[in-house]
């Protein structure tokens, strides 16, 4: 896991100091983000592995002790989609899941396809 002392400036460098079963679940994640949102850019951002579209946030995802995260960058798209994420520990703005029980595909194109629509209001 990352230290206080190593900030990432990739999503790369940001993987390598995930788990090694986080970061499979992580880099499928990543895979997933660049098919729903080709034109979209890699960064870090708050930490996080993020993407940005039209220099604008996209979503980011990250790698915690006990858990995986995706996150929107927005509580609107998270309402949208709401009643799709039985099984997931949820907030405002954050979807949990575990390396064991991932993110389905569909539901993360899904996140990534409102997101977009949400940015082009």
């Amino acid at each position: 896991m990352r230290t206080a002392k190593s900030k990432p400036t990739t999503i790369d460098a940001y993987l390598e100091g995930a788990a090694p079963e986080q970061r499979v679940v992580l880099e499928k994640l990543r895979r997933t983000i660049h098919a729903a949102a080709p034109g979209a850019e890699e960064c870090i951002s708050y930490g996080l592995a993020a993407f940005r579209l039209n220099k604008r946030p996209l979503v980011a995802f990250g790698a915690w002790a006990n858990h995986c995260a995706f996150y929107p960058m927005s509580a609107r798209t998270l309402a949208t989609l709401k009643g799709q994420f039985k099984g997931f520990e949820t907030s405002k703005g954050t979807i949990r899941f575990t390396s064991e029980k991932p993110l389905p595909v569909a539901l993360v194109k899904k996140l990534v396809r409102a997101r977009i629509a949400e940015l082009a209001l």
